[in-house]
């Protein structure tokens, strides 16, 4: 049977307003649910925001740190909670399986593929800003973390309390406690103190019925998982205790840069050999850009940021002993407290630590990232040729980023939690691209370009699985399908890479303590019994 030309619209226009107004009728009654909920529990409404609120556009921008997922994205939460306590999440989730409605939750919008604040269906934000506590205990060295904190709000809480605590987490100020710890938290003190993941010892989680757990009640097969796997998988994580770590008052930071002309093929290739062998008190990390030199031609510049846990005259003996080849003096170096070395890092040498504080200083834009994990040197003919790749995109457009690995992170075993990526590993790279809103038109020539370098360096990464980073997400490694139940077999495709074997353990969790998946997106654990 064949449906004539001028039938078939109306049929689909009539699906359309049936799911519209079905739609509709979900959010409607999500909102009417909520509000009676917050009634019942004497909380106040203003903390609920819908597209008629006047300012409900600018809650939802104000953490929106990548424009690409939500320029894509067809659908806007028809509701936004900014909880100020558990019960409002509590009614969250209440809300949301009555009325079969998808919650996602948000701490700082960090998430590359915008995971967190889009959806193909329906859905309301649970926005974490809010509930950003922080609670230090300097005689027993550990911390209460609320998840709506950024890792900037951390570090300074921490600084007015002590010159010689600090954690050991990312680089970037704005970059929410909820995401990154749950993920893992790679930073510059990794190779002597390891990730952030690795000091959870307690956390408070809300389960899919509502219920407040810490580490005793929730078990320690969930306590396992929110360390590396993910924390949106199996709840929502409302805060973490963490052990800090004990510095010395003063640390070393320099940022050096080496161009072609200056040698950077052969430097960046020695330091291959180097940068997971050396002290552990010293990180060298490794940013590569295509740039314009002195006389105006294109080139590529190896910049080279490091932190070193000393004080100069020892970090400059190590340097000589193990890497003369970059050439390091004195004058390329400065000493400094801890905390003065988290504004180094984020740009903002000599500023207040104040600036740790706004949660929106952010330039936003639009971004593609992907990463990959290196186990042998890549040949100095692979790295011309990747200086190839950086020269066709505009200057400082695109970059790499060679994070070392080795030290602390090599002690634990790969099961230890789940974030997998220990021994064996000499660094991590990521690489990333970006465009400016006028040039958005133009982005798939960009996300075209970092898939082809991505698929170029292939031969030199790790293999079977191509493991990645969950931090820096990318759903072009696989995704669920969020309108139905996803298989194992569909899910392995991208839980292999970010987990390794460990994604077994986090999917039979999964099934454990949330089994019809209420807790879902692209790229969340599945449990077995919707396969």
């Amino acid at each position: 049977m064949q449906i004539s030309g001028t039938i078939f619209p109306f049929f689909l226009l009539a699906f359309i307003l049936i799911s519209g107004a079905s739609s509709a009728d979900k959010s409607s009654d999500f909102l009417e649910c909520l509000t009676l909920q917050f009634q019942k529990s004497n909380s106040e409404s203003d903390s609920i925001y819908t597209p008629q609120n006047a300012s409900y556009s600018s809650v939802l921008q104000s953490s929106i740190r990548n424009l690409r997922p939500a320029s894509n994205s067809g659908q806007r939460p028809s509701v936004i909670i900014t909880p100020e306590h558990e019960s409002q999440i509590q009614a969250a989730i209440y809300c949301s399986k009555k009325h079969g409605i998808q919650l996602k939750v948000r701490s700082g919008g960090h998430d590359y593929e915008g995971l967190s604040y889009i959806s193909e269906t329906p859905f309301v934000i649970v926005d974490m800003r809010n509930l950003r506590s922080i609670s230090i205990d300097t005689e027993n060295n550990t911390a209460w973390v609320q998840t709506g904190a950024t890792l900037g709000e951390l570090y300074y809480t921490i600084a007015e309390k002590s010159k010689t605590l600090a954690f050991t987490a990312g680089v970037c100020p704005t970059v929410g406690v909820g995401g990154h710890f749950s993920g893992g938290g790679y930073g510059m003190m990794s190779r002597k103190h390891g990730i952030a993941a690795d000091h959870i010892i307690d956390a408070k989680l809300i389960d899919a019925n509502g219920q407040i757990h810490d580490r005793e009640s929730m078990g320690e097969d969930l306590f396992w998982a929110i360390r590396g796997g993910g924390g949106t998988s199996f709840g929502i994580v409302i805060a973490f205790k963490v052990k800090l770590i004990v510095i010395p008052e003063t640390v070393t930071v320099f940022n050096v840069t080496r161009t072609l002309e200056q040698n950077a093929t052969q430097i960046v290739h020695r330091w291959q050999y180097v940068a997971d062998k050396i002290d552990e008190n010293l990180l060298l990390r490794l940013f590569l850009r295509s740039i314009n030199s002195s006389n105006g031609k294109r080139t590529v510049g190896a910049f080279f940021t490091s932190l070193y846990l000393g004080r100069v005259d020892d970090l400059l003996q190590i340097m000589q002993d193990k890497f003369p080849e970059l050439g390091l003096v004195k004058e390329d170096c400065t000493e400094m407290p801890w905390i003065e070395s988290i504004l180094f890092f984020a740009g903002f040498q000599g500023k207040s630590r104040d600036i740790l504080l706004n949660r929106t200083r952010d330039s936003i834009r639009y971004f593609k990232g992907k990463s990959d994990y290196v186990k042998q040197p890549i040949p100095e003919y692979g790295l011309k040729n990747i200086w190839k790749f950086l020269n066709q995109e505009d200057e400082n457009r695109a970059e790499l980023q060679f994070s070392p690995y080795g030290g602390r992170i090599d002690d634990f075993s790969e099961s230890e939690i789940p974030f997998p990526h220990r021994s064996g590993n000499i660094f991590m790279i990521h690489y990333g691209v970006g465009w400016s809103q006028e040039e958005n038109a133009k982005s798939q020539r960009h996300i075209n370009w970092i898939r082809r370098l991505y698929s170029f360096m292939a031969r030199y990464v790790s293999k079977s699985p191509r493991a990645a980073y969950f931090n820096y997400r990318d759903l072009d490694i696989g995704m669920n399908n969020i309108k139905g139940n996803t298989s194992y077999r569909q899910a392995s495709v991208w839980g292999f890479k970010y987990f390794k074997n460990n994604f077994r353990r986090l999917v039979h969790i999964k099934n454990k303590v949330d089994p019809t998946n209420f807790f879902r997106n692209e790229q969340s654990v599945p449990p077995e019994s919707l396969w």
